[in-house]
This record gives structure tokens, C-alpha cells and sequence, in this order.
């Protein structure tokens, strides 16, 4: 099996095992701890006539969200497995979401095509990726924004690897959904700060706009209080 195919499996198995509970995945917070503070850096600069793509939707708890504020909402996994959990819970049919390998380029290049130029809301999605694809996924950015459109990316920092490592080697064991993601072989927090503003530089990219957050989880620590993961955002767009 390939590096791709593993981390494809990885994506599978682990929407798979994941009931549709909201919640149940470490990410899955409600969007008024993260789609929302996000939203409200990211519209001073964008159409909001423009489509919104969530690239890396999984349950597409904030998609639905961010459809409430665009035109037209799109929410694309790469697990097909993700993308059943979105369709099942976007009871009011708000949201169009489709399985997309965000490192495929014809696949991305159609997507463009049929949308047009869009806005991109990307989390958490360039730091878990397999080394090849980084660049891929930062095109695929550059290629949906096209002239007109802006992206919001958000990404864990590599201090959020020194938390990650406190939480798996608590006296306790790590948070039940935090164990479950690493024994999916995911590996979250494995690229480093400068890597993802660079990427979309290269991939044709401006930043506009940068700044420190965390990611709020849905698992807590041993004393109560909530896991926030320490992170970077980007808002990117064509300038010239």
C-alpha cells in the first residue's frame, strides 16, 4: 500500500468507527467556537456572493455554519465515509458536500470549473497531510480562489505537537478522542509554522492578513478544562 493509500485508509477507517453524535470527534466543536471567531476575520475580505468551499469538511458541522453567510456552501472530504456523516446530518439540505482528494488537480481544476471562483475555508488540513501532498493541497487553494476568491487557513502550530504529546502521556492515558485519532494512524501537528504560509506563497498566493488562535477541541483535560490547540490562520488571495 502506498503512503497515499495508508493515509486514505487512515481517513476511511476512522470516519468509519465515528458515531454521528455531534461531538464525538476531537475537532467537531461547535462553529461558535470556530467557524464563527474565524468568520469574523475572514469577511472583511471576501465576496460573500462568491460560493464558500470548506476543503477537509469531515461531519461538515461547520460548513453548515458558513452557508448561513455565502451564497452557496460546498463541503469536500476526501473520506467518502466523512462525506455520508455530512449528507446525514445537513437535514435542511443547506450544504452540497462531495467526496474530492483536494491533492488531485483534475479533480480540483472540475471543481473550479463547475464553481467558479469561490472562497475556501481550510482547517486543519495542511498539517496532518502526507509530506508530497502539502503542496497540492496548497494549490488546490490557489486553484478554487482563482482571482476573485479569498481563503481562510488555519493550521496547528508545532507547539500544538508539545501539547499533543503532554495530553498522550497524562498519568491517566490520553483523552478517549485524542487515543482514537493516533490509533487510526493519523498525525496531527506534523508540519512546521513557516511551512504553510510558504506553501501558498508558491502556489501563487498573497497573505493578506496572519495572526495566532487556538482550535478549540471537544475533549477536555483531566482537571476539566477544554484542550485548545495552539495554531496559525492565513487569509490568502490574488492581488495581482
Amino acid at each position: 500500500m502506498t503512503l497515499t493509500g495508508r493515509y486514505v485508509h487512515a481517513w476511511e477507517s476512522y470516519w468509519e468507527d465515528t458515531p454521528d453524535t455531534p461531538g464525538e470527534a476531537i475537532w467537531d466543536s461547535d462553529p461558535s467556537l470556530t467557524a464563527a471567531p474565524h468568520l469574523e476575520l475572514f469577511a472583511p475580505h471576501v465576496d460573500v456572493a462568491l460560493p464558500v468551499v470548506d476543503v477537509g469538511c469531515g461531519n461538515g458541522t461547520q460548513t453548515r455554519y458558513l452557508a448561513r453567510h455565502f451564497s452557496r456552501a460546498v463541503g469536500v472530504d476526501l473520506s467518502h465515509a466523512a462525506v455520508a456523516h455530512a449528507r446525514r446530518a445537513d437535514t435542511a439540505n443547506a450544504v452540497e458536500f462531495r467526496q474530492l482528494d483536494a491533492a488531485d488537480p483534475a479533480a480540483v481544476r472540475e471543481l473550479h470549473k463547475r464553481l467558479g471562483d469561490s472562497n475556501v475555508y481550510l482547517r486543519a488540513v495542511i498539517h496532518q497531510s502526507e509530506p508530497p501532498d502539502r503542496p497540492l493541497v496548497a494549490a488546490a487553494v490557489a486553484e478554487l480562489v482563482g482571482q476573485r476568491g479569498r481563503a481562510f487557513v488555519v493550521e496547528l502550530t508545532a507547539e500544538a505537537k508539545t501539547v499533543l504529546r503532554e495530553l498522550m502521556g497524562e498519568p491517566g492515558g490520553p483523552p478517549p478522542k485524542l487515543a482514537r485519532v493516533f490509533a487510526h494512524g493519523l498525525k496531527p501537528a506534523e508540519s512546521e509554522d513557516s511551512e504553510v504560509p510558504e506553501l501558498l506563497r508558491a502556489s501563487g498566493l498573497t497573505v493578506l492578513a496572519d495572526g495566532r488562535t487556538t482550535l478549540a477541541q471537544t475533549e477536555f483535560r483531566a482537571d476539566g478544562t477544554r484542550i485548545e490547540l495552539p495554531a496559525q490562520w492565513l487569509i490568502v488571495g490574488r492581488t495581482g
